[in-house]
């Protein structure tokens, strides 16, 4: 073979995605949103702020920019920290795997909107201690896990 493509099977790469946990720590209550009824994935499941990075994006460039389209608040990227790892072999959008890199935002500015109402039924605070059930597994671990102080990395679904 003389062509310098790679197969399909091999032509793959792990989809990288940013979260970002808002933490209101003096209100003692966390940011999050209800995924909409017609979501390719959990619908009706509230989740944390997420999404895919553009091509070339750096990932605090993509926690800033989905947090803003999503929730309509801005953070500067500059003061996010890393609050988890999700490491998936699988997803919806990632045949091939997922990496989510979970950001921790305390200080925002803007004013709380649903940005898109298209995609979400609605956002709203929750008090840390009663983070809802009905929650997309990987990222519920990962703000529990922030919570508790428990391990940042998880390797659930391999």
């Amino acid at each position: 073979m003389t062509d310098t493509a790679l197969p399909p099977a091999l032509d793959s790469h792990t989809l990288l995605v940013a979260a970002v946990i808002v933490h209101d720590k003096e209100a003692g209550r966390v940011l999050l949103i209800q995924r909409g009824p017609q979501a390719k994935f959990a619908p009706r499941h509230w989740d944390l702020p997420v999404g895919k990075a553009d091509k070339s994006e750096v990932i605090t460039a993509t926690a800033v920019r989905e947090l803003k389209e999503e929730t309509g608040l801005v953070v500067d990227p500059a003061e996010l920290m890393v609050a988890g790892i999700i490491h998936g072999a699988w997803g919806v959008e990632a045949p091939n795997g997922f990496l989510t890199i979970v950001f921790v935002a305390h200080t925002w500015t803007g004013e709380l909107v649903n940005a898109e109402p298209h995609k979400h039924s609605q956002v709203a605070w929750f008090p840390t201690g009663q983070v809802p059930s009905e929650f997309v597994p990987t990222t519920r671990a990962a703000l529990v896990n922030y919570l508790d102080g428990g391990p940042m990395v998880s390797t659930d679904g391999f």
